[in-house]
């Protein structure tokens, strides 16, 4: 997907793009559920390297268009890449800003897409956050916000993998002092609030099982480190000797190694309707 030319490659664009092949059906099937209407416009918020870009753009069709915000110039600059790749760069354009402070007139949008961004540990208060998303919304168009919301990737050690997303980073990108009404799966609430109507959810899951194709694999290894890596402190010895000998690519007990291996993650996805 990045060829010789590519910008350097960060960790953060580097596990994007490890991440693709298992996160990329349950996007497809997100932006699916949303029934995008052909040849609208839309804003891909925290867009990182531009991969629900390209799907969204997909989705809209030749006469729809996509612009992606984002932060980090350096993912940006992947995103664009990437675009031109698709051969989707006259239908996808990229910005960089902030999401509290959208840089875009009042009702610019058909809808807004967030996927891992908004509405994680938000620097707002989530009722101010969505306010400013669905401002750039048209009365009648949407806002989606979809978050990670489940995993189960160590079968067979349920205790092991409970205690490792009850560490600080297993909980991540929430703290054990977040208000309950600020986690990102209260957001039925938050859309409600912001005076969004006809809300909605839906779950989509993810599974895996062995045989595992090379690409997976490296997904997984990848997701292993983003899930718990920095989780080990919180652990006892013996927690931290299972964890290292199961969850570690060099480990001759290594999880993915195991015939009958069998994981799944989830994905929900909250839509409501901007009217004013």
């Amino acid at each position: 997907m990045i060829g010789d030319e590519a910008p350097e490659m960060d960790q953060e664009a580097h596990l994007l793009f490890a991440m693709e092949p298992l996160r990329a059906p349950v996007i497809a099937a997100a932006i699916g559920a949303l029934r995008l209407p052909p040849g609208s416009r839309g804003l891909d918020v925290g867009c990182g390297v531009g991969l629900p870009a390209v799907r969204l753009a997909e989705a809209v069709g030749p006469a729809g268009h996509v612009t992606g915000l984002d932060l980090s110039p350096r993912l940006l600059e992947h995103a664009r890449r990437l675009a031109e790749q698709a051969g989707l760069a006259e239908r996808i354009a990229f910005r960089e800003g902030d999401m509290s402070r959208l840089p875009f007139a009042d009702s610019r949008f058909d809808w807004l897409w967030s996927a891992d961004c908004a509405g994680y540990a938000p620097i707002a208060e989530p009722l101010t956050l969505l306010n400013e998303l669905a401002r750039v919304v048209r009365p009648g168009g949407s806002v989606a916000l979809l978050f990670w919301s489940s995993q189960m990737l160590l079968p067979g050690r349920p205790v092991l993998e409970a205690r490792l997303n009850a560490t600080r980073v297993g909980i991540a990108p929430f703290g054990a002092e977040t208000a309950p009404d600020r986690h990102a799966l209260r957001t039925l609430g938050w859309l409600r609030r912001a005076g969004l109507v006809n809300a909605w959810a839906e779950t989509f899951v993810r599974t895996v099982f062995a045989p595992i194709e090379p690409d997976i694999r490296e997904a997984l290894v990848a997701l292993f480190g983003m899930r718990w890596a920095g989780a080990e402190p919180e652990l006892s010895g013996a927690e931290q000797a299972e964890y290292r000998r199961l969850c570690q690519a060099d480990s001759p007990d290594f999880i993915l190694n195991r015939p009958d291996y069998y994981a799944f993650f989830t994905y929900s996805l909250f839509c409501g309707q901007v009217v004013r």
